[in-house]
């Protein structure tokens, strides 16, 4: 630290270490740190091209309305950032076996993985399953491809997961005949499950009573909207005291309902990191003395402030 002529002391920010630094930047959004903080100074660019802000990346909001390339380079960009650290990834909509390939090889540390609505098939999961053995939370939401072999595939290679979310839209389940061999596959070979997402699923309560006497640590289980599940609460109650279950009865005002359908069927092709370019992001030094960055904030807009975000310095 510096101090001026009264005495009072000047923090010099850019002499913190990057570790720190990234801890800092981790408090900030997604486009801050991505737009604005590289640009700041030569130490904070580093530290935020480098692994330590980059160790849980959650893109759920923003990968919805992303469109699938857009989303798969921001994706490769940023896990590899994170250098093998990645330890949480939540992100929705991975639209191709590939993507989740790159998923798979830098998933050494990955704890907390969510892919809802995402287009990845059961062979996929079924061969690279072993990648994810660190894997203690997990929400496959909406991967309708997603079925029993996947299924297996997860509880017989994630032993420390401890939560599972596999709900369904209603209209997706209404195609559906039966989700009971996928509920087999869940009892079967996830014994340590804490807690269990099944909402909207086609099964019944010979199948719920076999996960739940599977399941021994389970405390929480969703199962809103699974109409073929009729329960005696009482006795259930009675012998599982610590086991929280919701529905089968669904309560959703109006709002709320537009909202789900709204958010399930959503078309746009928007993309708000379109302004990204991410040719050459490993020459990082040499965009601090090029007078013509290629660096381009909100492409295509006139207005920085047209989508609410802070403009670039």
């Amino acid at each position: 630290m510096e101090k001026e002529e009264g005495g009072s002391e000047i923090r010099q920010w850019d002499e913190l270490i990057p570790d720190a630094l990234g801890l800092i930047f981790k408090k900030l959004s997604l486009e801050d740190i991505l737009t604005v903080i590289p640009r700041v100074c030569k130490a904070w660019g580093k530290a935020a091209q480098g692994p330590y802000c980059w160790q849980e990346i959650d893109l759920d909001e923003w990968s919805t309305d992303c469109q699938p390339d857009k989303l798969d380079r921001m994706l490769r960009l940023l896990i590899t950032r994170s250098s093998g650290s990645l330890r949480k990834l939540h992100v929705s909509c991975v639209n191709n076996d590939q993507i989740f390939e790159f998923i798979a090889e830098n998933a050494g540390s990955l704890q907390s993985l969510m892919l809802r609505r995402s287009e990845i098939s059961d062979s996929v999961v079924e061969q690279l399953a072993g990648k994810f053995s660190k894997v203690t939370s997990l929400d496959l939401s909406y991967c309708c491809r997603i079925s029993t072999k996947a299924l297996e595939a997860i509880g017989k290679n994630c032993k420390l997961l401890s939560s599972l979310s596999w709900n369904m839209h209603p209209l997706a389940s209404a195609y559906k005949p039966s989700h009971v061999d996928e509920a087999r596959a869940i009892a079967q070979t996830m014994p340590k499950l804490k807690q269990l997402e099944l909402a909207y699923l086609r099964i019944n309560k010979e199948i719920v009573l076999d996960i739940l006497s599977s399941c021994p640590e389970l405390e929480f289980l969703d199962l809103r909207g699974c109409w073929d599940v009729h329960l005696d609460k009482k006795a259930l109650e009675k012998r599982y005291p610590k086991l929280v279950v919701l529905g089968p009865h669904v309560v959703m005002g109006v709002f709320e309902k537009r909202a789900f359908f709204d958010d399930y069927y959503s078309d746009s092709d928007f993309s708000d990191y379109g302004y990204m370019d991410y040719s050459d992001d490993e020459s990082f030094d040499g965009m601090w003395d090029d007078e013509d960055l290629e660096f381009r904030v909100y492409e295509g807009a006139d207005n920085m402030y047209e989508f609410g975000w802070p403009p670039s310095p």
